[in-house]
């Protein structure tokens, strides 16, 4: 029991290094696109879900 638990961390940990291995740090203009479309993405979700909300405000108001 312990030595699978022991086998699994220790293929966890192999693996994260590979992953660390071969990433790079990503460069201001890749930094600076990734953060403008994360900032798009959460403003169209936060519009959608006041309409949503706007919505079904409305639906209760004539109900």
């Amino acid at each position: 029991m312990i030595s699978k638990l022991w086998f699994k961390l220790k293929t966890f940990f192999v693996e994260s290094k590979r992953v660390f291995k071969i990433t790079k740090k990503p460069s201001n203009e890749e930094f600076k696109t990734i953060v403008k479309v994360t900032a798009i993405g959460v403003v169209l979700i936060g519009l959608l879900g006041a309409m949503i909300q706007i919505g079904f405000h409305l639906m209760n108001l004539f109900d």
